[in-house]
């Protein structure tokens, strides 16, 4: 087989390539305004789940798709994290320059507050890494998203720490190698990731299923029996 059949191996690496790349001008121009990242961000991964998982279609269309449909409640999520994220960021620069000019005892006080800070600092990435991608692929409350996106990131940690790392390297390669790679930027980024995480969020889905099927199972079991109960006396 050639190369360059579309059945081979380069061809559907080319390809997703190129998907990458279109799907990263889709997310740049529509988180343009700010206020959609969130919205763009999770249209970006209902494309890119559905590559990893061989049910594409038409790119461009799924993509408008899911970010007519999800704009609503993306949007708030992101607003939400957008405000925690500032004033974590803030309160870290505001603690670096009062430790710079403390000492004694206060300078250790505001250490472990900054250490405090740091570590909300990760839950938070974890958040924002997870929350958009769940809500391509399950419909829940503002809070169950947040709750569930740290869930899973706690849970799945080496996953975690891949998404984590492809976007890191992104960003080193960006800013001190090649920055023309920012033509793939979140686009490719949201592929890669999409390969980890899709296996981990059918695994969540199928133990959501099993659980919300045995509770309609004894839920079942409790009305008969209630029945029964009934018809006896």
């Amino acid at each position: 087989m050639s190369i360059f059949s579309y059945e081979s191996k380069f061809s559907r690496v080319f390809l997703r390539i190129a998907d990458a790349c279109f799907l990263n001008i889709l997310w740049f121009v529509c988180s343009l305004p700010i206020f959609t990242i969130g919205a763009s961000t999770t249209a970006l991964y209902s494309v890119t789940l559905k590559i990893a998982e061989n049910r594409e279609g038409n790119v461009r269309k799924q993509f408008f798709e899911a970010f007519k449909r999800e704009f609503k409640q993306a949007t708030v999520l992101w607003l939400i994290l957008l405000a925690i994220g500032i004033v974590l960021f803030g309160d870290i620069y505001v603690l670096r320059h009062l430790l710079n000019t403390s000492s004694g005892p206060f300078a250790i006080m505001l250490t472990i507050i900054l250490a405090i800070i740091i570590a909300a600092c990760i839950v938070y990435t974890v958040e924002v890494m997870y929350v958009f991608p769940l809500l391509s692929r399950v419909a829940n409350t503002n809070r169950a998203m947040m709750i569930n996106s740290l869930l899973i990131g706690l849970r799945y940690l080496a996953c975690t720490i891949s998404v984590f790392a492809i976007h890191f390297v992104m960003g080193v390669i960006a800013i001190r190698f090649f920055t023309p790679i920012l033509v793939l930027g979140e686009g490719l980024c949201a592929l890669l990731s999409s390969y980890l995480m899709a296996p981990v969020f059918r695994t969540v889905t199928a133990l959501q299923e099993r659980s919300d099927a045995e509770q309609a199972a004894q839920q079942t079991t409790t009305a008969e029996s209630d029945n029964d109960a009934e018809d006896r006396s």
